[in-house]
Formats: structure tokens, sequence, C-alpha cells
């Protein structure tokens, strides 16, 4: 994703001031697949289908997504929402919950180094440009962005000192940071994946601190509802049932689930009990009133309209169901916000600013709209934020402090000029989403709201 945003300073202008020109998009995702069937025999599926998506477009005039383009006239969205991880799927959601990367570690916290076969290599095979030597299709998924010496650090730590605002790579010496999709060191049952972390395929516990225990630490009720994650649970426990429900369970997204490689929560079967649920559960709360004041809501592979096994309409529909069962519980919508957004932008082009953060982001645009009383019908947000400002709303609204001296949620809310507002002028700067809202244009009191 750095190769295709493009950035160098030498191309940046007032407008664009990191010079992320966003111009090779295609060209890797079309080149890399290209030369994948020619330098193997044998070439590993590539997911989503590779070339085709660069070049995908829709129109929501023409009709495309009418319930998420009728959410968007009708409550308030923004247009410079961004993915916060130079990365996939996992690295984005635990982006989501921690405000930073994890690291490879004991198990107990202590960094230590992974097995030489995950750790990345974006230095091209002889003859490409970008069939790396070892990267995703490998399982090249850590890095140790402190250490010079490893391929492909320096291109990225020496970009961001050229910016004029130098901002901190934010790699401390000795930690393997996970940069794309790692499965978890739990399983669904909060098994320890013995056998998964001994290939390098999941990544030991992890200990840097969630969101979830700073929410317990106030006292203040949460969840996390996975699609399908009651059906892997039995599904571990019994992996050749036949039952149809119980097969299900290989839709559930265990690296969505940030709470997932949390020794805090995973690990403690309590913690586990009273916040991993399934999204059933989740309608269940909204009907019955039991919903908690924070929630989470991955829907399942076959819902989450992931190019590889759903469809954006089948997302559009999940979001419809959670949007029809909120307002029909009117006093509970009364308190309540629904952030609607995605992990990440799957490579597709798209002509917004990008502000590097650190070595790990941030990345492209993704959607985010938020429903709401207390949005403004078509208002549109042009404020700076990305995954992290979920994290700094959160704590604004119930009072906690950021979760670790080093997460994002440290980084100021973005000042801007009125002629240049999708670029801060004090970055690094993330918004914590509070100008979607007009507070002052309703009677209910959001203070311990949803």
């Amino acid at each position: 994703m750095w190769q295709q945003s493009d950035c160098n300073i030498r191309n940046a202008t007032r407008q664009n001031p990191s010079g992320c020109l966003s111009d090779l998009y295609p060209f890797v995702i079309t080149n890399y697949t290209n030369q994948i069937d020619s330098v193997f025999d044998n070439p590993p599926a590539i997911d989503d289908n590779g070339g085709g998506n660069s070049m995908a477009f829709y129109n929501m005039h023409a009709g495309d997504f009418p319930f998420l383009k009728q959410l968007a006239d009708e409550y308030s969205m923004s247009d410079n929402f961004h993915q916060s991880f130079m990365g996939g799927t996992g690295a984005n959601h635990v982006m989501l919950g921690t405000g930073d990367a994890i690291f490879w570690s004991d198990g107990n916290g202590n960094p230590t180094t992974p097995p030489a076969v995950v750790i990345a290599n974006p230095n091209p095979l002889a003859g490409t440009d970008d069939v790396y030597t070892v990267d995703l299709l490998f399982n090249g998924n850590f890095a140790d962005c402190a250490d010079s010496s490893q391929p492909g650090i320096d291109p990225i730590r020496d970009y961001l000192a050229s910016l004029p605002y130098h901002p901190n790579p934010n790699c401390e010496k000795g930690h393997s940071y996970m940069v794309n999709n790692d499965s978890p060191g739990f399983l669904s049952d909060g098994t320890v994946d013995t056998e998964g972390i001994k290939s390098g395929g999941s990544i030991p516990p992890s200990h840097v601190r969630t969101i979830g225990e700073a929410l317990n630490e106030k006292g203040i009720s949460w969840a996390y509802y996975g699609g399908a994650y009651t059906a892997a649970v039995n599904r571990q426990h019994d992996p050749k049932s036949t039952d149809p429900t119980v097969q299900v369970g290989q839709t559930y997204c265990n690296i969505c689930n940030f709470e997932s490689y949390s020794s805090a929560i995973m690990g403690d079967p309590a913690q586990r009990a009273a916040h991993i649920k399934d999204a059933i559960d989740f309608f269940n709360a909204v009907d019955n009133g039991t919903l908690p004041a924070v929630s989470f809501v991955k829907p399942d592979g076959l819902l989450d309209g992931h190019p590889a096994s759903s469809k954006e309409d089948l997302f559009e529909a999940m979001t419809k169901k959670i949007v029809d069962h909120l307002t029909a519980n009117k006093e509970l919508f009364e308190s309540t916000v629904l952030f609607v957004t995605m992990d990440e932008g799957s490579g597709y082009y798209d002509s917004g600013y990008i502000q590097p953060l650190d070595f790990f982001g941030d990345g492209p645009r993704i959607p985010l709209i938020a429903v709401s009383p207390f949005t403004r019908g078509g208002h549109i947000s042009h404020t700076y934020t990305d995954h992290v400002s979920i994290l700094k709303f959160i704590e604004r609204n119930w009072d906690l402090e950021p979760l670790t001296g080093r997460s994002r949620d440290n980084l100021p809310n973005p000042r801007s000029d009125w002629d240049n507002p999708y670029v801060p002028e004090n970055s690094p700067a993330i918004g914590d989403l509070f100008d979607l809202f007009d507070f002052d244009h309703h009677d209910g009191d959001h203070d311990g709201g949803h």
C-alpha cells in the first residue's frame, strides 16, 4: 500500500503536503497478479481476483447502494475518514481497538523475534517490480521498523523524516510489529493456538492495552459482537460436526475481533463470557433494551461485503437490519449513534489526501456514516479522521484517558484553513468525530448514551 500510494515529498503541494499521488493502485495490483503468473508455475490463489478490483466504480446517484445513500442523506457522513493502517483487515481492526500496532512477544508482553518465515521482505524478486520476496503470499506479516538493516524499512522512515512535521515512526527497538493479517493467538473459545504460534500463522497473545480494558476500569458496559462467533466456538469443539449451523462458524472473522488478540480479554474466561458475543446477541440486546453502552458489530464473512466471500448489497442489508432494530426501539435510539464504516479500502484507487501519522499509516479514505438523532441531515464533515477517531469519540464521551502513552488517541484534533479543510495544519492530528453531531438541536441527553 505504501507503494500504491506513491508518496514523495518532491510531489508535495499546499493542497497535498504529503506528496502522496495515489496513482499506482491499478498498476500495482494488476502488475502484481500478472507477474505472479509468470514467476510461479502453479501460482497461489489471489484474494478478490486481483486486477478487476482496481477499476471498480460505484455511482450512488445512479442507484448503486441506495440504503447507504439514504443514510448519508438523512444523517451525517465524513468524506475525510481513513483506514488507519497501510495493511489489511487484521492490522486495521487491531488499530480500531488499541490505537496502535501489536508486536510479536513471548506471550507475556516481552518483545521477541518471530519465526524468520513471517518477517516481511518487500524487496522484489528478480525480474519483477512487486512480487515481494516475503509478503502476504508467504505470511510475511511482521516488521521490526526500528531496525534499518531490515529490508523495506528505510524508504518509509526516510520519507517520514522528509515531511515538514517529522512524524514519529512510533517503532520501538526490538519490536516486530504485525503489519498485515496474522491470526490471533487465541482460538474462538479462548484456547491458546500453540501450533499456530509455533508456525508463525498466529501471533502470541498480546498485552497491548485495548479499549475494552479502559471501559472495564471505568465500569462502562461494552461488548464485541461477531457474526457466527457461537458457531465458530461450537465448530472448534466438534470440527467433524455436520450440523450446518456449526459449519457457519467458518465465516466468523477471527482477525476482525481486536480483543481476540488480547490476553486481558480473550485470555480471561470471565471477560470473554461477558464481552465477546455473537451478532445474534446484538439484535436481542437491542430488542430487549440491554444493549451495552459501547458495542462493536462485525458481520460474518457472508454479509460483510468483502468481494471474495460476500457482496456490497448484502452488507447493505445487514446495515439496514441494524438500523431497523435500533430505530424500532425509540427510547434506545434517542441516545444512540451508529457508526457505519469499513476496515480498509482493499487496494481501491482513491484521490483523497493521506496524512502520514507514523510508520504504519494512515491509508486511503474509506466511508463513514454516523446514524443518530443528533446528526444533521446531509451534513458532511471534512475533518481528517481515521479508525482511532472512533476511540477518541468513545474516550471524550465517557471521559476516558488515551489508552497508552504511545497510542494514536493522544493526537490532537485537527486545525485547518477554511479553504483547505482536508489537511490539518497541526499534523499529525486526527479528529474525534464530534463535528458530525449537533447536540443542541435535540432534547435528548447524550451523556452515557450508546
